[in-house]
């Protein structure tokens, strides 16, 4: 009896060792990719910003923008904005990527993700839109 149930506990602290770790990532590590990425991101942000005010652009759950309603675009700005889009989401995937390699655990990548969506949503200004768990646009 004794050793079903030390068996069992070590059955539990083998499952969530890997989260416990994980609670321990640094995400405000800094190496030269990070912060040259960070530094890149700050400089679209201004450029975002009248899109993510408008509506037009919105966080998405899974840590990444979209373009939530081209039409309060202009059309002749639409290309750019898609352009921009797409650009800040290729950096925000290498910084989540280079994060968890920075703590030397490149498998945490979709957590470190998963935290900055989270994150990206608590400090967006009221009246910009993020998509909730269930993927519907909601406004903040």
């Amino acid at each position: 009896m004794h050793s079903q149930i030390l068996r069992l506990w070590m059955v539990v602290a083998l499952l969530w060792m890997p989260l416990l770790a994980f609670a321990a990532a640094d995400l405000e590590i800094n190496t030269p990719a990070i912060s040259s990425l960070k530094d890149t991101m700050q400089g679209r942000h201004g450029q975002l910003a009248a899109f993510y005010a408008s509506g037009a652009v919105g966080l998405t759950r899974d840590g990444l923008v979209a373009v939530r309603d081209a039409s309060l675009v202009p059309l002749a700005q639409r290309q750019a904005v898609n352009s921009l889009v797409a650009a800040e989401n290729q950096d925000r995937l290498a910084l989540y990527r280079e994060i968890a390699r920075a703590n030397g655990h490149p498998e945490w990548e979709e957590e470190v993700r998963g935290t900055f969506s989270q994150r990206w949503v608590q400090k967006a200004a009221p009246g910009w839109w993020y998509q909730n768990h269930s993927g519907s646009w909601v406004r903040k």
